[in-house]
């Protein structure tokens, strides 16, 4: 071994000035699988913890001190694996490289948790240990930068605050409070536009599992399971079965389909189709089921435009459930919900005509319909 790390210094002297591109030739040169001093070094383990240690290694062996650093990245997520990098002192500041690619420089958004190759938990008398990051964004609110101006001794109504929960505590209910407003969206889309849905809540569900599966990949999705659904619905008609077992063997055919996507899309390298799984099971069925009946009841062009319906208003809910600066003012003030709720009780007052109404009737207001 002391061999093979000569044999990699001797170039790396070379075509280094000064500790940054020494330590930069030093990783691109670990990198490079094809060299055979690399490849004993290595011993057949080329994970990122290994190559840092060879990296390591090899910068311990030209006196050149250096040690390894896990950080996280400063990014909203509920499961975070931490971020190997490397950090040397050249004297006047902290130098820090990526052990993978050579790229020098920690961005902004990472944090150093802990140093050093040890790992972070160590058991005794116990195993199974698992670790999990959850990394959320919290801004300190005016209210709070009032408070935190006055005596600590005295308690005030501004302590109780959604940000006094745990992070994921946050997470969730920064999910739950957007669910109103949604709700507000398909509403008003009912009422002022006459937008036909599948009820209310059916769009706003759909739209949650929008969040994992994304607006596009979520639309393809929801239309194939759908039509794939429909199908076996039709199917299922001529056998004359009641409604339960109807429902339950559509039910176990979405299940099917969701695993099959699934099982393709990680074959095909495509991650997005493992969130498939987040769709809601039981309201594709209940879709699927409602649909068949309006395609029976009042015809294949109205159950079509229903279905249509509420993947707009799904889609749009989504896309406002997720705007940041509104997730950021209602989770702040949750008390915006008081005033949802007035304008929902207002709404349901209204008598008036609908967009859809006004453009039906738009030849009774012409004269050339007179």
């Amino acid at each position: 071994e002391r061999l093979a790390a000569d044999a990699l210094l001797a170039p790396i002297r070379q075509h280094s000035a000064d500790v940054e591109t020494f330590v930069s030739e030093t990783i691109k040169r670990v990198n490079n699988m094809e060299s055979d001093n690399v490849r004993l070094l290595l011993g057949g383990d080329r994970s990122p913890e290994n190559r840092a240690r060879v990296v390591d290694l090899l910068l311990a062996v030209a006196h050149i001190p250096a040690e390894p650093v896990h950080t996280l990245e400063l990014n909203e997520s509920r499961d975070q694996q931490p971020e190997l990098w490397l950090r040397t002192y050249n004297g006047k500041n902290w130098l820090y490289f990526n052990p993978l690619d050579g790229r020098q420089g920690l961005p902004d958004d990472r944090l150093v948790w802990w140093s050093g190759s040890k790992p972070l938990l160590a058991l005794e008398g116990a195993r199974n240990a698992d670790v999990d990051f959850g990394v959320h964004r919290n801004e300190m609110s005016a209210l709070q930068l009032a408070q935190s101006l006055r005596f600590q001794d005295q308690s005030s109504f501004i302590d109780y605050s959604l940000y006094e929960l745990p992070v994921p505590s946050q997470q969730l209910f920064r999910i739950l409070m957007m669910i109103p407003v949604g709700v507000l969206l398909v509403l008003l889309i009912r009422s002022l536009v006459g937008m036909e849905t599948l009820g209310t809540f059916t769009p706003v569900l759909i739209a949650l599992a929008f969040r994992e599966t994304e607006v596009i990949w979520g639309v393809l999705l929801f239309t194939f399971i759908t039509a794939i659904g429909l199908s076996v619905r039709g199917y299922l008609e001529h056998l004359k079965l009641q409604l339960l077992a109807r429902l339950s063997i559509v039910l176990t055919f979405v299940v099917i389909l969701m695993a099959l996507i699934s099982l393709v899309g990680y074959k095909l390298g495509l991650s997005t189709g493992l969130s498939v799984a987040l769709f809601p099971m039981v309201i594709l069925t209940m879709v699927i089921e409602r649909i068949s009946i309006v395609w029976e009841e009042r015809g294949g062009t109205q159950s079509l435009k229903v279905a249509i319906g509420t993947l707009i208003a799904a889609v749009l809910c989504h896309l406002l459930m997720v705007w940041q600066p509104l997730v950021y003012f209602v989770f702040t003030f949750p008390g915006v919900l008081l005033v949802l709720s007035a304008v929902m009780v207002l709404m349901g007052h209204y008598r008036g005509y609908r967009l859809a109404e006004l453009m039906r009737f738009r030849a009774m207001t012409d004269e050339g319909g007179r």
